[in-house]
C-alpha cells in the first residue's frame, strides 16, 4: 500500500493531523523515505534512514502513535519535548496522541528539525560495533 492509500483509509479528523505530520517529517528529515508496512502488529508508515527505522507513524483503534527512536529511554529530546507536549502521552520512544490539539504543528516541526540533525544511521552502525 501506498503512503497516499494509507491516509485514505482513515477517518476524516484522524487524516488531516497524520497527513500534516507525514508532511512535517519529510520536509525536516529529508534523509529518510517513508513507506507503509507492519510494525509490532500494526500498519504503519515507516520512515527509515539508510534502512535503519528511525520514526512510525500510525492510527491504531483508540489513538494515533508516533515512534521516534531518537526520544527512546530518556534522551534530552524526550525531556524537551515531553515538556513541550504536555497533552500527549509519552511512553519511552513513543508518542500518543487523540486529537490535534496534542500534537501542535509548530513543535513538531521543530522536533524534526531537531532530529533530522542526528544521523541516526552512523549511530546504530557505531554501536553495532561496540
Amino acid at each position: 500500500m501506498s503512503v497516499p492509500s494509507y491516509f485514505l483509509k482513515q477517518e476524516p479528523g484522524r487524516k488531516e493531523i497524520l497527513s500534516s505530520i507525514h508532511s512535517i517529517i519529510t520536509q525536516e528529515d529529508k534523509t529518510v523515505d517513508g513507506s507503509v508496512g507492519l510494525m509490532m502488529g500494526k500498519e504503519m508508515i515507516l520512515y527509515k534512514q539508510k534502512g535503519y527505522f528511525k520514526y512510525g507513524l500510525a492510527s491504531v483503534k483508540n489513538y494515533m502513535t508516533l515512534h521516534v527512536m531518537l526520544i527512546y529511554g530518556d534522551s534530552p529530546l524526550h525531556s524537551k519535548y515531553k515538556t513541550l507536549l504536555p497533552k500527549a502521552d509519552f511512553q519511552k520512544g513513543c508518542i500518543n496522541f487523540k486529537t490535534a490539539e496534542e500534537m501542535p504543528l509548530d513543535i513538531i516541526r521543530q522536533l524534526f528539525n531537531d532530529c533530522a540533525k542526528v544521523d541516526y544511521a552512523a549511530m546504530l552502525s557505531k554501536y553495532k560495533k561496540s
